[in-house]
């Protein structure tokens, strides 16, 4: 199947924030006509922009699994606990539901989002030809699950809250939990800068 032609080889460009798309007037600092946003071809610098901000999300990551993110105190026993063995305690102490949602948030979503997002950012670098829809469609994904990235942190605000109904019991958000909640940041911003159209630049064909 022959290629279509593309947005720029018929004198067009999209607006990135409105999604309108307009006659490109080939000159500096354009703006779209309907919200004034400037348009342009590419993300500038969206790759190395991308690797920046997943690269800090990497590192940010390291803490939020290392350090306690939550503590428990009940009739004088202390008790602190990391992602992985806060998702253990709640398992056996009979929530596996929020244990899931925790292991799910906390562990598979960002797990994924570097996965995909440096998928995504080594094929394009590369410039590669490989199953360019699928790429697409994940590039969505990731922009999905973004918006449940902070479940982990609102579950944490959440049993603090019920908790505190009890007189007896307490618990304290600790360090870990802001490591986390500047990785899900940082992973949004890497997300946002990635331009999905360098995913096409290099067809061939629409196949």
């Amino acid at each position: 199947m022959s290629a279509l032609p593309r947005a720029d080889e018929l004198g067009l460009i999209g607006c990135h924030v409105c999604g309108l798309v307009c006659r490109d007037g080939h000159v500096h600092d354009q703006a779209c006509p309907r919200c004034g946003a400037r348009l342009h071809r590419r993300k500038s610098a969206s790759a190395s922009r991308t690797w920046a901000w997943l690269i800090t999300a990497f590192i940010f990551y390291l803490p939020a699994n290392l350090l306690p993110i939550m503590r428990t105190v009940s009739l004088g026993d202390v008790d602190d606990n990391t992602i992985l063995s806060g998702v253990v305690e709640l398992w056996v102490k009979g929530s596996p539901d929020l244990a899931v949602i925790v292991f799910t948030a906390s562990i598979v979503v960002p797990m994924l989002k570097f996965l995909v997002l440096g998928t995504l950012l080594v094929s394009v670098q590369r410039r590669s030809l490989w199953a360019q829809r699928q790429r697409t469609m994940l590039y969505r994904l990731v922009e999905f699950i973004g918006y449940w990235s902070m479940l982990d942190v609102f579950v944490v605000a959440l049993l603090t809250a019920l908790v505190r109904f009890n007189v007896l019991s307490q618990v304290e958000p600790l360090p870990g939990v802001v490591y986390f909640g500047l990785t899900v940041v940082a992973t949004m911003f890497a997300s946002m800068s990635f331009d999905p159209r360098l995913i096409w630049d290099n067809r061939d064909n629409d196949d």
